[in-house]
């Protein structure tokens, strides 16, 4: 682990394995934090917060750029690790998650030199009223092990911009990927301290560094009920939660449907499924539905290709631990017990070398009484559901307590407007898939649903990790 700029066991001496979903082998040893691991990596970002946010905005903004060098001079191994620990292609996926690595910490940097306040007017006119905009402090981050990578990076580049002092506490499922990423932090000379990493359970670290009485704010990315979990013991703090979706793609009687084929190939299928704005919900017009069900079918058949992450010809990898993988089993079967159709997989498929590979599945026939509709699957899977309108399709999705991402498919732009502005999700893609997003724009949760608070995305986490400072200045005379 990192803590206060060495790098160290646990105070236990406990560790435990890493290991690769595609093979089940151990590719490595981490140390198992424990509570007081979290405490002295917390009193170590505390010691450091007056020196690093006491740089220039600029100064800050210099140490982003070396971390993404550090990231871009290795990156080759970072891709291989994230392969390794996480279970994704090589060359369809990992290689693109490095990439967007470096984009982060690279608009980091440039983000850090526009934080500006305001200088609003006082009630007196010999007073001077200055708002300055501040970092909060220690800000704890937990992240999930879908994105090993650039969920951390959401949170912890421009945390650290900002001038912030982080402690970071990942998955355990792909702490390998975390501990590749604190070694390029690591490299670009930030004050000890500044960026700690912690390696163990989530209700050991994770819970401390949400509890803390001296950690400021905290970022989470991960599952509903783990961020709820973190947000009650977070009481009092700000906090960031990205949490669950389940993705509803609507695709209209008028909608081209070859560009809602790849839409739905790439909603449900990259990561093997395992995103948060997923397609978990595929809404089809009656009208087209029969004809889009074919399609989809043949181009599944033809372009996904489940197998070894490091083949280059793989698209698809494993899923990433046993959980993901029985609640995915679970929901296809209920699903085909209750009268869904499963038109193409649905089963493991351990020949390519551990029974966390899942074929890409289609099934058709899906009701909003069965699990996979109500639920987040999280697994390689689309599950089709007919459809007679519009508005039929904004009642499916509004009364789904999910509220992060929807798409809609349609030739009609004044259809996908109307349908983009009534529905409860806090981003609406029209002609793209639900997993279309841009790094730099604002991405999260629709008030009052399930799927958390604040946003991530560039310059709009400022929000939630800096706060306004009110100065007043007496101008006598």
């Amino acid at each position: 682990m990192l803590i206060g700029g060495e790098w160290v066991a646990s105070e236990s001496g406990a560790t435990f394995e890493a290991t690769a979903p595609a093979t089940g082998e151990v590719i490595g040893t981490l140390p198992e934090g424990t509570r007081a691991d979290a405490e002295r990596a917390i009193r170590a970002a505390g010691r450091a917060f007056e020196s690093w946010s006491g740089l220039s905005a600029f100064a800050r903004a210099g140490a982003m750029r070396r971390i993404a060098e550090a990231i871009d001079r290795r990156r080759d191994e970072l891709s291989r690790t994230l392969s390794l620990d996480q279970g994704k292609p090589l060359e369809a996926e990992a290689r693109d998650e490095v990439e967007e690595l470096i984009a982060y910490f690279d608009m980091a940097a440039a983000d850090a030199t526009r934080v500006e306040g305001l200088i609003p007017p006082s009630a007196g006119a010999g007073k001077r009223v200055f708002l300055y905009r501040v970092p909060r402090g220690v800000v704890g981050v937990i992240t999930p092990w879908n994105w090993p990578y650039t969920m951390p990076a959401e949170i912890v580049a421009p945390a650290l911009a900002y001038g912030n002092a982080v402690v970071l506490a990942p998955a355990p499922s792909t702490s390998a990927c975390a501990g590749r990423l604190a070694e390029c932090i690591a490299e670009a000379d930030l004050p000890p301290g500044a960026f700690n990493l912690l390696t163990g359970p989530g209700p050991v670290v994770g819970d401390e560094v949400a509890a803390n009485e001296e950690v400021a704010a905290v970022g989470f990315i991960g599952s509903i009920a783990t961020g709820r979990r973190v947000a009650a013991r977070a009481a009092g703090k700000d906090v960031l939660l990205e949490m669950g979706g389940n993705g509803p793609l609507v695709i209209c009687d008028d909608a081209d449907l070859g560009a809602a084929v790849e839409g739905t190939l790439e909603g449900c299928f990259l990561n093997a499924g395992q995103s948060c704005t997923a397609g978990e919900r595929i809404l089809v017009h009656e009208a087209v539905h029969d004809e889009f069900v074919e399609q989809l079918t043949a181009a599944t058949a033809e372009r996904i290709r489940l197998g070894d992450p490091f083949d280059p010809a793989t698209t698809m990898g494993p899923l990433n631990n046993r959980g993901v993988a029985d609640k995915t089993e679970r929901h296809v079967n209920e699903a085909a017990e209750l009268g869904a159709m499963l038109v193409t997989g649905g089963k493991r498929a351990p020949r390519h070398g551990s029974d966390l590979f899942f074929e890409a599945t289609v099934i058709d026939g899906v009701t909003g009484v069965m699990e996979i509709a109500r639920e987040e699957t999280f697994g390689p899977v689309v599950p089709i559901s007919s459809i007679r309108s519009e508005e039929e399709a904004i009642r499916i999705v509004d009364n789904s307590p999910y509220g992060l991402a929807a798409a809609i498919y349609t030739r009609d732009l004044g259809r996908g407007l109307r349908f983009a502005e009534r529905v409860r999700t806090g981003w609406v893609n029209v002609n793209e898939g639900t997993n279309y997003w841009e790094s730099h724009l604002p991405f999260g949760g629709r008030a009052g649903s399930a799927s958390g608070v604040g946003r991530v995305g560039g310059r709009f986490s400022m929000e939630r990790l800096t706060e306004l400072k009110t100065i007043v200045v007496g101008l006598g005379g």
